[in-house]
């Protein structure tokens, strides 16, 4: 539906251009030759015996739009399919009607006036003529600021909108190309800049390009990375040699089976992630982590869309615009009427107010002749009404002081009701009081009640557990007897050993000492047998000691085996070594 709606908008456009007179009719051959294009171009079998038979009737003169589109819906829109080049189909429409602005006045160049054409029809209302309103406008240069790399344009917008609105509130495409191209809407940019941003525009809203940039993609077959220019799309996810887009080198279709999750580090690659299809899956590494969770989050947004049966994300967003463009201007509409409805009733009121107006008039004319017989009567009256007036004069005398006195006593009894009233107020928050306190002592009581069989309980407890322990002592008793006895028993026989041990206590002192003398004999024993190693010692071997050998190696010496020991060889070393100290100093 999007397609036609949009395929219409060019077509206008072109039939508008061949209208050169502006009165909304085209000859037939010139529609004839329009026909033929927009068949070749949208691959259409093309029917020209169709556009006869179709305006086999309307043969005096130019034909109208009215009378072109039922054609052009029925033999060329019914029979289109998705797979023609829709961007040449909007060149074809625009070589038409492009001769209606002249580019080399502005600032902008054939191409981006192109671009920014086919941005008007996809922005502008789906109603003809097309215009595109305030709020596009706005949409549309917010975003090419943004893309331009421009700032500080939104109190120019809003100015600019104050004065649409004092016009027509909207603009046409010629309209739109010629305040953007004589700079009015770039105030501040460059050439360069402002075609970038155009660009850059036209690829995402007229070409459907979500994302695009350079990425590390993984082979198939010989797994080797290879850089390519990757380009987003609702649908699929293409990757070329280059940003030029000339040699495509493949694409990824998404739909609502695919998923894309991120990896781990490997292979010394950083930033990866994955896009799983139900047919295979592709490796892809960004350059930062942050252009890496953009291209996942772009990916899973388009296959969410995908998986809602939407179309693209801008499509959707120009649709929810104009569907708050409705609902504003029906609440307006609503606005406007509840107006006209105040506006009625109040002229309705009007109209009553002067026929009050009149009604007053006409009683105010008659009160003046009653009070005209009144005063004629009143002055027959006045001298027969004189002593009733005294009379009258003492009565409200009188009568001002029985209300002097009435007022008195109504003040009083004012005052009288007002302390009643503080005095019931008082009693009701003293009867809320006693409520409360009831409560509150039905309350304590419901605690003792409850403390009391509690106390019960536990009192009945104690008991019970006052006669066990008395079983509990009358058999205690009997039992410490025993243990009485039996400790008795103990004691006696600790008394035994205690002696048992103070005499085995003696016989140790006794041992003790008889140990030390041992130990003093065997030391003065052993001091003597050194003296008398010593002298011996001193021979060098001509008297030795018998002493039982040793198991290990003995030494060989010139007196023969086993003739000097280890401990007699270390101390002639040391007297050697000292001997030998001494001759060096």
């Amino acid at each position: 539906m999007w397609l036609r709606e949009e395929l219409l908008k060019s077509i206008w456009h072109a039939f508008r251009a061949l209208d050169r007179d502006q009165r909304g009719k085209v000859s037939k051959s010139q529609l004839k030759v329009l026909s033929h294009s927009l068949c070749t171009v949208m691959k259409v079998p093309h029917d020209p015996v169709a556009l006869e038979e179709h305006f086999r009737d309307d043969n005096k003169g130019p034909l109208s739009n009215q009378g072109y589109m039922p054609y052009l819906k029925r033999f060329i829109l019914d029979k289109v399919q998705e797979d023609f080049d829709i961007l040449e189909f909007n060149k074809v429409c625009w070589t038409l009607c492009c001769k209606n602005i002249c580019v080399k006045h502005l600032l902008i160049s054939e191409d981006d006036a192109f671009k920014v054409w086919c941005i008007f029809n996809f922005l502008s209302e789906d109603e003809y003529p097309l215009v595109i309103v305030v709020e596009e406008i706005e949409y549309f240069l917010r975003k090419l600021m943004e893309a331009s790399g421009g700032g500080g344009g939104e109190g120019q917008w809003s100015e600019e909108k104050l004065q649409l609105s004092l016009k027509s509130n909207s603009l046409t495409v010629w309209e739109l190309l010629h305040l953007l191209g004589s700079g009015y809407f770039s105030k501040g940019l460059s050439h360069h800049s402002l075609s970038m941003g155009i660009s850059e525009l036209f690829q995402e809203l007229i070409l459907d390009v979500l994302k695009q940039g350079y990425m590390m993609k993984k082979g198939h077959k010989r797994k080797n990375w290879t850089e390519r220019w990757f380009v987003l799309r609702p649908n699929s996810l293409s990757y070329y040699i280059s940003e030029d887009l000339v040699e495509k080198r493949g694409d990824i279709v998404l739909d609502q089976f695919c998923s894309v999750e991120s990896l781990a580090d490997k292979e010394g690659r950083k930033c990866l992630f994955i896009i799983k299809c139900s047919d295979k899956s592709f490796e892809i590494s960004a350059s930062d982590k942050k252009k890496k969770q953009e291209w996942i989050q772009a990916i899973q947004t388009c296959i969410q869309q995908l998986s809602l049966g939407l179309s693209s994300p801008h499509r959707e967003a120009r649709l929810r615009r104009r569907e708050l463009r409705q609902r504003q201007q029906v609440q307006v509409e609503d606005l406007e009427d509840r107006m006209k409805q105040l506006q009625a009733a109040n002229e309705n009121k009007q109209r009553q107010l002067e026929e009050m107006r009149k009604k007053m008039e006409e009683a105010a004319e008659r009160a003046a002749m009653e009070e005209y017989r009144r005063k004629r009567t009143q002055a027959d009256l006045q001298n027969r009404y004189q002593l009733d007036l005294e009379r009258e004069k003492m009565v409200r005398q009188q009568m001002e002081k029985q209300i002097a006195q009435k007022s008195s006593e109504l003040e009083q009894y004012l005052q009288r009701v007002k302390e009643l009233e503080d005095m019931y107020h008082q009693l009701e928050e003293a009867l809320e009081d006693e409520r409360q306190a009831k409560l509150d002592e039905e309350a304590m009581r419901k605690l003792q009640a409850r403390l009391l069989d509690e106390e019960t309980g536990k009192r009945a407890e104690l008991e019970q557990l006052h006669l066990s322990q008395q079983m509990a002592l009358s058999q205690t008793e009997a039992e410490k007897q025993e243990l009485v006895a039996e400790q008795l028993a103990k004691e006696r026989q600790l008394q035994a050993a205690m002696s048992q041990l103070d005499k085995l206590e003696s016989e140790r002192q006794e041992a003790l000492e008889k140990y030390k003398e041992v130990s003093r004999k065997l030391e003065h024993a052993a001091n003597k047998t050194k003296t008398w190693k010593d002298k011996v010692a001193k021979h060098e071997g001509l008297v030795r000691l018998i002493q039982p050998g040793h198991k290990g190696p003995q030494r060989i010496t010139n007196w023969g085996l086993a003739s000097i020991t280890d401990t007699e060889l270390e101390m002639r070393k040391k007297s050697w070594q000292k001997r030998k100290n001494e001759d060096a100093q």
